[in-house]
């Protein structure tokens, strides 16, 4: 191994994992009785995704996830994290359930679990079925009470099998991104439906929460969101305040709610819009979770920008820090940091990273191999930042490397590659790459530190 990593940290049935999403890699998309989602128009809108790529085909999942599970087992992966398509089973967003939906992801469960792969099953990974945005979307109350029918349907037909459920992935990005900066599905620019939107996305974490509970005795409820290290970027009084709004913006709003303190005032007050509350809504969205998926890729550094958009505070670039291909600074330490926020800030008591990974550009070589040593080493600088936070006391009991494959990376297309494993989207060749073969070391190596 290149470098020694402190893998007894972790313990023994600590889960090591790879992660994706249905839009990003399945294709099929007007395949037995799959109808259009958000991202689906989005993505055909001219300029809105770069070069104008779709997810049409993506890695064509649908059709080879055979092949996909055997690489998860090569890596020696445990576990797979992965979503359900909301169209694909609910093509209206309500009404008629789709049967031939439901049995690719029953196909898909069993053949996870015959290759000894834990499936966990995030239900709402950004692709509402757009018979629903047609109706408001997430602006309105009802797509959150549609979301708990949906989830009773999957739990339903999955839930002999599946113990490991999501109810959303990073509604921030659901929110804020595809509903106030409009650079994701619906690419909305309207505050207050913004801040509507995330109101009903909690609130909709919560009843799809007790949906899952009803329909699967034992199962194991959490939530993933994403987060970042907030720091001032001068002592300025102004800088600092800036820091305390984008915190606010970033964990505060989505993190308070959820373990019971409702939504930050400071960041009602700044917003300036009515929340859409019922009686009893906030005991819902704080009802208590199995645990926390974490999803982290960089820190940020702010200075006040009054004149901005909220949250008032400008992102500053740190000069010779290192920087992904996303052009995101590279700081393990801030994932360390918010693995023990949510530990000693918000009590909670079992955690796992549930997306981590770095995009760069990667070639394949005249050897057939795809060589990504700064991928690798990103991967392993986080492993180390996770051993750190359990040594600390975090109760992280699993990471789920992002991605398994290159994929459709939203709003930038096909160009950026977060995957273990390179995609050639023109053959539909899978490559490992050696951060793929570097992960399956530390995988290895953490079973024989622990026999």
């Amino acid at each position: 191994m290149s470098e020694s990593l402190d893998l007894a940290a972790f313990p023994a049935d600590f889960t090591w994992g790879t992660a994706t999403s249905a839009y990003q890699i399945e294709g099929a998309v007007a395949e037995d009785g799959r109808a259009p989602s958000i991202w689906d128009t989005f993505s055909h809108t001219p300029g809105r995704i770069d070069n104008d790529d779709h997810g049409d085909v993506a890695c064509d999942h649908y059709h080879r996830w055979p092949e996909d599970i055997a690489l998860m087992k090569r890596l020696g992966a445990g576990a797979y994290r992965l979503s359900v398509a909301w169209p694909r089973v609910l093509p209206g967003g309500d009404g008629p359930v789709n049967a031939a939906g439901l049995d690719f992801y029953d196909r898909l469960v069993d053949g996870l679990l015959d290759a000894g792969i834990t499936p966990n099953v995030t239900l709402y990974h950004w692709d509402l079925p757009q018979a629903l945005q047609d109706r408001g979307g997430w602006t309105v109350r009802e797509t959150a009470e549609h979301l708990a029918d949906y989830a009773s349907v999957v739990a339903g037909r999955l839930g002999d099998r599946v113990t490991q459920w999501a109810t959303l992935n990073e509604p921030l990005c659901s929110g804020w991104i595809g509903h106030l900066e409009g650079r994701m599905a619906p690419g909305l620019t309207d505050l207050t439906a913004a801040v509507r939107a995330s109101y009903h996305l909690l609130l909709a974490h919560g009843l799809a929460t007790r949906a899952v509970r009803a329909a699967v005795p034992g199962a194991q409820v959490g939530l993933v969101t994403n987060h970042s290290t907030v720091e001032a970027a001068s002592t300025r009084p102004e800088d600092i305040a800036a820091a305390t709004r984008m915190d606010g913006h970033t964990n505060r709003w989505w993190l308070d709610p959820v373990y019971g303190r409702g939504f930050p005032g400071d960041m009602r007050e700044l917003y300036g819009v009515d929340l859409p509350e019922r009686p009893g809504d906030l005991d819902t969205i704080a009802a208590p979770l199995d645990w926390h998926g974490l999803n982290y890729y960089f820190p940020a550094t702010v200075t006040d920008d009054p004149r901005g958009p909220v949250p008032y505070a400008r992102e500053v670039r740190l000069p010779d820090a290192p920087r992904t291909g996303m052009d995101w600074q590279i700081d393990a330490g801030g994932l360390e940091a918010l693995l023990l926020r949510l530990t000693d800030e918000y009590g909670v008591r079992k955690l796992y990273v549930t997306e981590n990974g770095s995009a760069f550009a990667d070639t394949v070589s005249p050897d057939g191999a795809v060589h990504d040593p700064d991928r690798a080493r990103y991967l392993e600088q986080h492993v180390s930042a996770c051993a750190r936070a359990v040594r600390k006391g975090a109760p992280l009991a699993g990471y789920y490397a992002w991605s398994l494959l290159d994929n459709f990376e939203w709003a930038y297309g096909y160009d950026k590659r977060f995957g273990l494993v390179h995609v050639d989207y023109a053959t539909q060749v899978r490559t490992v790459k050696t951060s793929g073969l570097r992960y399956a070391e530390i995988i290895r190596a953490h079973g024989e530190s622990r026999a």
